[in-house]
C-alpha cells in the first residue's frame, strides 16, 4: 500500500506533496558528495551499508569481521576516485589518474597507528587507511619515496609521520 502524502509526513510545493523522506535522503546525498566529491554516490551508500552491517555485528557479538582489507580499499576508492584492479591483481590496487596505489589498512585492533608496508610492487602512492574503534575512517595519501629507502622487505609507516597529499591538514 502506497503512502498517502499530507502535512503529517510532508510539504506542499509547487502544486505537490514532497515527502520529508526525500528531502532528507536530497540533504544526505549532498552530505556524501561533499564527503566523497570523485565517487558514485550508490557505492558511497554500499560502504556505509557495510561499515554499519559490521559496527552492528560487533556491537552484537563482541567480535570484528575481519574484512578490514577490503573496507580499506574502498574507502580509498570513494575518497580518491582510485579505480581498483581485478580482486588480487599483483602490484598495486589501483590506479588514481597516471599513479598506481597500494592501499593498507589499520583497523581498530591496531591502535597505535604505525603499520608495516611491502616495499615491494608496481606503485606510486600508497594510501593507509586508519578505522577507529568508533568505526570513523581516515585517509593519508603518501608518496612512495617518502617511505625511505631501505634494505628490508618492509617500511614502518606512521600514521602521525604523514599528512595526506590529497587533503593535506
Amino acid at each position: 500500500l502506497p503512502m498517502t502524502l499530507g502535512p503529517w509526513n510532508a510539504i506542499w510545493d509547487d502544486g505537490e506533496w514532497i515527502s520529508w523522506d526525500f528531502i532528507n535522503e536530497q540533504i544526505e546525498d549532498q552530505e556524501r558528495r561533499e564527503l566523497f566529491p570523485k565517487a558514485d554516490l550508490q557505492l558511497v551508500r554500499i560502504f556505509e551499508d557495510l561499515v554499519t552491517a559490521a559496527a552492528d555485528y560487533h556491537k552484537m557479538t563482541g567480535r570484528y569481521l575481519q574484512i578490514w582489507g577490503e573496507l580499506g580499499e574502498f574507502y580509498a576508492e570513494i575518497k580518491y576516485g582510485i579505480q581498483r584492479h581485478r580482486p588480487h591483481a599483483p602490484g598495486s590496487d589501483g590506479r588514481m589518474g597516471d599513479d598506481f596505489v597500494e592501499v593498507k589498512t589499520i583497523s581498530p585492533e591496531k591502535g597505535d597507528g604505525r603499520v608495516l608496508v611491502k616495499r615491494a610492487g608496481n606503485f606510486s602512492k600508497r594510501a593507509v587507511v586508519r578505522i577507529s574503534p568508533d568505526w570513523q575512517f581516515e585517509s593519508r595519501l603518501i608518496d612512495r619515496k617518502s617511505l625511505g629507502k631501505g634494505s628490508g622487505k618492509h617500511a614502518k609507516v606512521n600514521w602521525h609521520a604523514h599528512e595526506d597529499l590529497a587533503n593535506p591538514v
